[in-house]
């Protein structure tokens, strides 16, 4: 099979997008079955960088971010880049230049799993991105690749079109014809989480708001 760039994807509802950024990553972690967490290398660069949005998926050789540029083109206001590479790379693919063009276009953040460089700039510019390395050396505008295919972004499976939801606990995916159900999920156990809060807040322990001593039993813990 041939490069390719596919210019056309299913998108989700915005709304539903906006709703799970809120909920955040941790969140819609546990909502969707403890399933869709990218490995915990991918880090933000700033403490306070957050997104959500749609991905636009993007298979580059290393070294090489040719289809990064080229994938510019086909984005719409609210989507991500997400990124791989065919072999492991930590080279720097993205810098500042290109993160005055994504802002320009109204894509909203990267996620890359490989290196990235001029992490002051990208900070000043609050252009949010996850790496798995800040790394000076530069890349090349040489090789083919392709732009909205399925990938394998630092150990998860990303479709073109499914949410990609970024903060300081990681980065979350959650696939686009889930993404409603997931949504009500997780506010759903905001909800629960509210409530469970208050009880805390008030000095409930643990070990009865949740049941515990009957496991503790049952595991042979006992009290002197």
């Amino acid at each position: 099979m041939g490069h390719r760039i596919v210019r056309s994807i299913e998108r989700p509802d915005p709304e539903v997008v906006k709703a799970l950024g809120r909920q955040g990553v941790a969140t819609v972690h546990e909502a969707q079955g403890r399933t869709g967490l990218m490995k915990p290398y991918m880090r933000p660069i700033y403490p306070n960088a957050r997104v959500a949005g749609t991905a636009v998926t993007i298979s580059s050789q290393p070294g090489d971010n040719l289809m990064i540029h080229a994938a510019v083109e086909v984005c719409q206001p609210g989507d991500v880049l997400v990124v791989t590479t065919t072999s492991d790379s930590t080279d720097g693919m993205f810098g500042e230049l290109l993160g005055v063009s994504c802002q320009a276009h109204g894509i909203v953040g990267l996620f890359i799993d490989a290196g990235i460089r001029d992490t002051a700039e990208l900070t000043e510019l609050q252009f949010p991105v996850w790496a798995k390395a800040v790394s000076a050396q530069g890349t090349v505008k040489n090789t083919a690749g392709s732009v909205n295919i399925p990938v394998v972004c630092a150990g998860m499976l990303v479709n073109p079109g499914d949410v990609v939801v970024g903060d300081a606990d990681g980065v979350v995916v959650v696939p686009r014809e889930r993404a409603a159900e997931v949504a009500r999920a997780a506010e759903a156990r905001l909800a629960k989480e509210e409530k469970t809060r208050d009880r805390l807040r008030k000095g409930e322990l643990g070990v009865e708001f949740y049941g515990l001593r009957a496991k503790l039993k049952e595991l042979g813990v006992e009290y002197e």
